[in-house]
């Protein structure tokens, strides 16, 4: 498994989302976004981040200090105390671990940061990777949901939870 580091996010990581506006990292999250929409992200992540709701990060390993790709959780607006998470690495990263590697240390910072939180996790039905991540992370599958993202576009999605023991 690829070693990686979570460095929280700041005014320097927009082009961490450029370089992951790609179609191929984008098929199940609506395809890629505007130029604004990517500016548009970038602060709505440091604002959640200064107002404690979110906690962002980009994914970096020794070898690549710019990161390989993103990863964070916000507070679940559906399921009140619990957090949601979502995830992306760079397509010439993936395949190594990376993504799992920086699933475990996320849920560790959730532990530090919001205790017993519950992790909820929402990738798509067809998104064999992102599922498997979850299995291997520990994630526990609660069901499937429709859910609405982006906004006017519905698709069926896996509901995987993750517990902390206490």
């Amino acid at each position: 498994m690829t070693d990686v580091t979570l460095v929280p996010w700041s005014d320097d990581d927009l082009a961490t989302l450029r370089r992951g506006n790609t179609p191929e990292l984008t098929a199940f999250l609506g395809g890629p976004e505007s130029d604004d929409q990517l500016a548009a992200r970038h602060a709505r992540y440091l604002r959640m981040q200064a107002e404690g709701t979110a906690r962002m990060f980009r994914v970096a390993t020794f070898e690549h200090p710019e990161g390989i790709g993103t990863i964070g959780y916000w507070d679940d607006a559906h399921h009140p105390g619990a957090v949601e998470t979502g995830w992306s690495i760079e397509s010439a990263h993936q395949g190594r671990g990376a993504a799992t590697a920086a699933v475990l240390a996320m849920l560790a910072d959730v532990r530090a940061v919001r205790g017993d939180a519950e992790v909820r996790a929402y990738p798509r039905v067809a998104n064999e990777a992102s599922n498997a991540i979850c299995r291997k992370a520990g994630f526990v599958l609660a069901g499937q949901e429709e859910f609405e993202y982006p906004k006017g576009h519905f698709e069926r999605s896996n509901v995987w939870v993750f517990r902390p023991v206490r």
